[in-house]
């Protein structure tokens, strides 16, 4: 750990306990509106993209708006989560105060869009610690390719063997590894079924936030 100069994180899952939000943001938002979601309504919507989402509010559930009315009320009520209610992990900004004081460069390298991550950063009061943020957006490339990480290694002006990759779903800590990086992984819920994977993959596995001090 002497020798990382940089740290690359993952949001959702790994800095922001919010997995859950985006697991059951369809039913959440048939509850706002007063309609009691069926027993397959999570399972519906996993494969749909938001345009098939709101077609299927419409179709079985009677929502008398537009495709894309339904799509702005499905994205405001997802911001509202990210500015007022997701937050950090227990841990995490113990972890962020120790790599600052070892003058660590930090940067987030996310799926989710800017202004939801934006909005959180700024909730939970940890915005100053990052030297950048970047999107897959942004970067034109999904976490199953490493451009993501590689453009926030340009951010932080680091070495690959001086950065270090922070993540909590299989594919993408695999992506970074394949790709040089050193790689943490914190433990989530919505991670377990890769559990033994992860652990295999790992350079650094975290039951917690907790469990930091042990690493470095």
């Amino acid at each position: 750990m002497r020798e990382i100069k940089g740290a690359v994180f993952d949001a959702d899952g790994t800095l922001f306990d919010s997995m859950g939000l985006w697991d059951r943001a369809g039913e959440v938002y048939l509850r706002r509106k007063g309609i009691r979601p069926g027993e397959d309504t999570k399972e519906q919507l996993e494969t749909m993209t938001m345009e098939e989402s709101a077609e299927y509010f419409r179709s079985s559930y009677g929502i008398r708006l537009e495709r894309d009315e339904i799509i702005d009320e499905f994205n405001r009520m997802i911001y509202d989560c990210y500015e007022k209610v997701i937050r950090i992990k227990p841990g995490v900004l113990q972890v962020l105060e120790d790599l600052k004081s070892r003058n660590v460069r930090m940067c987030i390298a996310t799926s989710t869009d800017r202004p939801l991550i934006e909005a959180a950063l700024k909730n939970n009061g940890i915005d100053g610690y990052f030297t950048g943020l970047l999107t897959c957006t942004e970067a034109g490339a999904g976490k199953r390719n490493p451009r993501i990480y590689e453009l926030a290694m340009g951010i932080l002006g680091t070495k690959k063997e001086e950065t270090l990759v922070f993540e909590d779903a299989y594919f993408a800590a695999e992506t970074a590894k394949k790709s040089g990086f050193t790689v943490a992984v914190i433990r989530d819920f919505y991670s377990e079924k890769d559990r033994e994977k992860l652990l295999k993959l790992a350079d650094i596995y975290l039951e917690s936030w907790e469990e930091w001090g042990k690493n470095r």
